[in-house]
């Protein structure tokens, strides 16, 4: 099996809540949609979030009963603090609820916490040791 991810699919409580939090607010552009059912986001090079009725995720995915949010960081990096502060205001405007202000971190970055409509938690971080070259390959 290769290293790869190619979607991040987050069983949500109300797709459409979910639709209008990441597209309406954050201005996400919806790559293909079953109204209702499933968003799909494309959100890097091959990369598709896709916001799914919890319901019928827990229905294909064999899990029996919903349980509290997992334990799953979703991060979104960028290239200075100013940034992290600009995006972590935009995702308040759109509705998240902000888990951490932004500060500076023992390992030398920059970042905050907030939480989506189904309280899935995405990191908005400056890591001034994160580099992506060409190739996509990930030097921390």
């Amino acid at each position: 099996m290769q290293p790869r991810v190619d979607f991040i699919s987050l069983g949500v409580r109300s797709v459409a809540a979910s639709r209008a939090f990441y597209v309406d607010g954050l201005g996400w552009p919806v790559h293909r949609e079953l109204e209702g059912d499933v968003v799909f986001i494309q959100v890097n090079h091959g990369l598709v979030l896709s916001l799914w009725d919890a319901g019928q995720m827990r229905a294909e995915a064999g899990v029996d009963a919903p349980g509290p949010v997992p334990c799953i960081t979703l991060s979104h990096n960028l290239p200075g603090t100013d940034e992290v502060d600009r995006v972590m205001a935009e995702a308040a405007a759109a509705g998240a609820s902000i888990i951490a202000e932004p500060v500076t971190q023992p390992w030398g970055g920059y970042s905050g916490y907030f939480a989506d409509p189904d309280g899935f938690r995405w990191e908005v971080a400056y890591n001034p040791s994160w580099t992506v070259d060409d190739a996509g390959t990930v030097t921390v």
